[in-house]
């Protein structure tokens, strides 16, 4: 029998909201790709196995919890370093994300940025990468949760990696315009919110708005509003709500994935929860 590890497949997908980000999830065995150029950057990790290819003049070798880029137009190849395969997680976008993420860092326009190696070591951030893209496959993220991880994950590999990164400006203390950001989401928990639409509310670019949010209230915007909407589920909960009805009213995109961000923030589960206070009721009756 075959090892189902060792079986070629290839899942390509977008996540909604995030524009013409492709993302691809790959098992490779025998497939071998020829001189070719992309249009726009990619960057991944490997997961399994080892992937090597000819890049910049040189031939590099990808292993597991490796980062692998390439830079647009550059030409490279790619084929695995041993009969096991190699599977990777990958995302293909233009040069024009990595470029507005590099002006998000200085607060003014920049060029592209530009990526010497194929290969990086960088533990922090392949696991940065890998966390998003499984949570983008996952499906069960916020539209401001995807965004705001897309645009750090890119942050992080430009100011760690590029050739020559952007100085970084310096994070604001607006302490009145993040409050009026932490009403908006505290009154719009239950709406499909945008890192743009927060921003732009109180005049800051995305990244700025992530910086100085998180330097002031100590987490990131989508994590204050999980928070938010765990906070609120809790009090359905408590005025004996049903979980489902509970997860649907608190924008959570089911049951499964309120009780995984509940259990997460509380210690316990939405069910847990829901017999405590239908034990206690019973008790004071």
């Amino acid at each position: 029998m075959t090892d189902p590890k060792l079986q070629e497949h290839v899942k390509l997908w977008r996540s909604p909201g995030l524009g013409d980000i492709e993302l691809m999830h790959a098992n490779y065995v025998t497939q071998s790709f020829p001189r070719h150029t992309h249009e726009g950057f990619g960057v991944g990790v490997i997961e399994r196995g080892v992937l090597e290819f000819y890049y910049r003049g040189e031939n590099v070798v990808a292993s597991p919890g490796v980062i692998n880029t390439v830079n647009p137009g550059e030409v490279h190849t790619g084929h695995a370093a041993t009969d096991q395969g190699w599977t990777y997680r990958m995302f293909y976008f233009g040069a024009d994300l990595l470029q507005n993420a590099a002006s998000e860092i200085s607060g003014k326009p920049t060029k592209i940025p530009f990526f010497q190696t194929g290969v990086i070591h960088d533990d922090y951030l392949a696991g940065m990468i890998h966390s998003l893209h499984m949570s983008l496959e996952d499906g069960s993220t916020s539209l401001l949760e995807r965004q705001s991880r897309f645009l750090l994950m890119l942050v992080e590999l430009i100011k760690r990696h590029a050739d020559d990164p952007p100085c970084t400006r310096t994070a604001g203390k607006e302490h009145d315009a993040v409050n009026r950001s932490k009403e908006f989401i505290e009154a719009h928990y239950n709406d499909t919110l945008s890192i743009d639409t927060l921003a732009e509310i109180i005049n800051l670019s995305p990244f700025h708005f992530i910086r100085t949010f998180r330097r002031q209230v100590g987490l990131p915007p989508h994590a204050y509003l999980i928070q938010t909407r765990v906070k609120r589920a809790k009090d359905l909960l408590r005025k004996g709500w049903k979980i489902a009805d509970v997860a649907y009213e608190t924008g959570f995109a089911d049951q499964s994935h309120l009780s995984n961000r509940f259990k997460r923030i509380m210690g316990f589960t939405p069910g847990q929860y829901s017999n405590f206070v239908q034990d206690a009721r019973g008790c004071d009756g």
